[in-house]
């Protein structure tokens, strides 16, 4: 039962794209959130927060688009 060295199980490709559209969802909730409510946080906190959302949503959009060879 051994497997060739190109192939990927299926249950990780599906794992990859479930955290990728995880990591969308938080990034974009974290950005969300943090834009409606930048004044009570203050201008640095609101601008890291931004930013970490950001990478967030382009990190689970990197998983999602990406093939797995």
């Amino acid at each position: 039962m051994s497997r060739n060295e190109g192939e990927v199980s299926l249950g990780f490709i599906f794992l990859e794209k479930f955290s990728g559209f995880v990591l969308l969802i938080v990034g974009i909730i974290l950005s969300y959130y943090t834009h409606i409510s930048r004044w009570d946080l203050g201008e640095a906190a609101a601008f890291f927060f931004m930013v970490v959302g950001i990478l967030l949503v382009f990190l689970g959009l990197l998983l999602i688009i990406a093939k797995i060879e």
